[in-house]
């Protein structure tokens, strides 16, 4: 079937013999050359259509890639350590290269990079939320079934009894969001012209449901903690909302206890590489805290106990200055501050949060005492007010409540008036 006759710069379009439509015409290619490239559809019309998009990018300044041929995770592993390596902290770039081998290469990984469309992304980012996590990457299967502790024996979906761990919704937006990062490098070094993962919408989150301790809990807490090795660690944490590798990555040297202060200027994390020093998460994090004086005291003492630790060690200890360490001078664990946590919690007979709660039941206990926003946002490092704002936004209710009844018995008319 003839075709009507296209002008130049057009392309050609013309059927095949097994009844398909194919269309080709020159591109401009990212290396500045241009190059044919073909087309097909079952229609000639489906075939105009989609040589007339891909000229029509070409005109506008989008090139074809040069390399047409790139898989989705070829770019995301060349990416990841040519690229993200040197832009983000080193426990970001452990999130991402977890996030990138554990469902990015395995879902979109054989996709041609060129290829990629927003309804792949949208597939796949809709799978991988709707299947059990470990069925799909085996993880109770790769148990040791001769391991001897009992825990590490398959006990869920590898004996055909899922347990339904599925992926939260804000992980779904994370992986979504690495993706995004990747594809919109690859749109400034053009070799895509368009971010597809930028265009999935994803339903936005519930807001997580924080369970800070009580004024009451937080007294039980501290009382248990005084006890522990490492109680003033617990306790800084309560009292001033200080981050875990905030308090993991203190020294000495950023304390005055005679001036009542500490100044937060790195953190500490783990990495591949191990037990690293950070800067701070934000510029706003770089920080100075009030000391309360139950902590200077508690410090003053711990410090005494360090004294021991260092002399009993001798050549064994590592000096780094720290002012939460092992017996031998080396970083805390943040495994280990975490069981010591849990442990605190059941000698205090208080129920068990997160030991990032820690930092939201300071924050809410000093909203609870009337203490305004601004000072809680500069207390916690927070760069933005609205970060304070969005995460403590439960508490506002119930000082809403409060303020209503003091309204309410100010207005009483059976209150003496001051006036008089």
């Amino acid at each position: 079937m003839a075709g009507k006759k296209r002008a130049n710069g057009e392309g050609t379009i013309y059927q095949r013999a097994d009844g398909r439509w194919e269309g080709a015409g020159y591109v401009l290619t990212t290396d500045g050359t241009s190059k044919r490239v073909r087309v097909y559809g079952a229609t000639r019309k489906q075939a105009a259509d989609k040589l007339t998009e891909k000229l029509a990018d070409s005109h506008h300044g989008r090139p074809t890639p040069v390399t047409p041929d790139m898989t989705v995770g070829g770019y995301l592993m060349q990416w990841l350590t040519t690229v993200a390596v040197h832009r983000v902290r080193p426990t970001t770039y452990a999130n991402y290269d977890t996030y990138i081998r554990r469902f990015l290469i395995p879902g979109l990984g054989r996709l041609r990079l060129a290829a990629l469309t927003v309804a792949d992304v949208r597939s796949f980012l809709d799978g991988i939320a709707a299947v059990c996590q470990c069925c799909a990457q085996g993880w109770d299967a790769r148990r040791d079934p001769a391991h001897r502790r009992k825990d590490r024996r398959p006990r869920c979906c590898a004996i055909g009894n899922c347990c339904q761990h599925r992926v939260q919704p804000a992980t779904v937006r994370y992986i979504r969001a690495v993706l995004s990062a990747a594809l919109a490098h690859a749109v400034r070094e053009e070799l895509l012209h368009r971010n597809v993962a930028s265009a999935v919408r994803l339903p936005t989150p519930r807001r997580t449901s924080y369970q800070p301790f009580t004024a009451g809990e937080a007294r039980k807490y501290l009382y248990a903690a005084a006890f522990h090795r490492h109680g003033p660690l617990y306790e800084l944490a309560l009292r001033t909302g200080m981050r875990r590798g905030e308090l993991l990555g203190l020294q000495w040297s950023d304390l005055d206890l005679d001036g009542g202060y500490l100044s937060v200027r790195r953190t500490l994390a783990r990495t591949k590489a191990g037990m690293t020093f950070q800067p701070p998460k934000t510029e706003a994090s770089q920080r100075k805290i009030l000391l309360p004086a139950a902590c200077i005291t508690a410090l003053r003492r711990y410090r005494q106990r360090q004294d021991l630790d260092r002399r009993e060690a001798g050549d064994r200890w590592t000096d780094q200055d720290l002012v939460f360490a092992s017996s031998t001078g080396r970083p805390l664990d943040p495994a280990y501050v975490h069981r010591q946590h849990e442990t605190i919690c059941y000698l205090a007979e208080v129920r068990y949060i997160r030991f990032h709660d820690l930092r939201h039941s300071c924050a809410t206990l000093l909203l609870e005492q009337g203490v305004e926003l601004v000072t809680i946002k500069e207390l916690l490092g927070h760069a933005r007010l609205h970060v304070t704002a969005d995460i403590y936004a439960h508490v506002r209710p119930r000082l809403h409540r409060d303020a209503i009844e003091a309204l309410n018995q100010a207005l009483d008319p059976d209150q003496p008036d001051p006036d008089r």
